[in-house]
């Protein structure tokens, strides 16, 4: 195989894994908070032996978010919220301290507010918020202190990440923070009674397939081809030997 071949197939599984964060985004359209990806592309060389001249592969480099706040979606749920601006809820989970955008949130039979999974909603503190069997009467402040009718119960515990490409997707809404520092927002926007839609715009994103699906296709033929012509290269060498 060649180095035109080798370069090839540098872009072709470039492209696939382009192809597959698209295809996420579209899937996640209707995600509650989910942030649409892009992949981050750049050119690796290769240097060679014996003064040749270098290789020039594409390789991706990373995946990141499209931090544009998606529309908000009014439900009237008092257990449902949103986070304006930048910043992540906080939700404990089995494998530790996830980040989400997803703001639907259930009371479980405990009295502890939790995700759609059962993860624990933290408060800044990062410790479970939990809401006793006396209060019914729910009421989220602009800067996210929730409270009852018997008083203030926990401000919601909302975090900025230092270094956002860090962040890696788990599915379900959450993130792995990985080891980014997380910095928890004093006084965080959080509307109550609404989720955050996903940032997702669907009509773009399949245009941005179709455009993907294609150039995959004819970098396919072409690897198709330059096979095709070492092959009859290599034939026709062994016609000249026998």
């Amino acid at each position: 195989m060649d180095n035109p071949t080798y370069i090839t197939l540098s872009r072709l599984v470039a492209q696939q894994r382009s192809i597959d964060v698209t295809a996420n985004n579209i899937a996640n359209a209707n995600t509650a908070g989910f942030k649409s990806e892009r992949m981050l592309f750049s050119d690796w060389i290769s240097r060679q032996d014996h003064g040749a001249a270098p290789i020039q592969f594409v390789q991706d480099r990373a995946t990141y978010r499209q931090q544009q706040e998606g529309a908000l979606t009014q439900t009237g749920n008092p257990l449902d919220f949103a986070v304006q601006g930048s910043g992540y809820f906080t939700v404990q989970t089995d494998a530790g301290l996830r980040l989400t955008r997803a703001g639907q949130f259930t009371l479980r039979s405990d009295g502890t507010i939790t995700d759609a999974t059962g993860n624990a909603l933290l408060d800044d503190a990062r410790r479970p918020i939990s809401v006793a069997a006396g209060d019914t009467r729910l009421s989220m402040s602009a800067d996210g202190v929730l409270s009852s009718e018997n008083g203030r119960i926990a401000r919601i515990g909302i975090v900025s990440v230092a270094d956002p490409a860090q962040i890696k997707g788990e599915g379900g809404g959450l993130l792995n923070p990985g080891n980014a520092t997380l910095d928890t927002i004093a006084a965080p926007k959080v509307v109550q009674g609404a989720i955050e839609s996903s940032n997702v715009q669907p009509v773009l994103e399949m245009t941005r397939m179709m455009r993907e699906q294609r150039e995959f296709e004819f970098t396919t033929q072409f690897v198709q081809s330059e096979a095709t012509r070492e092959q009859s290269a290599i034939d026709a060498l062994t016609r000249q030997t026998t």
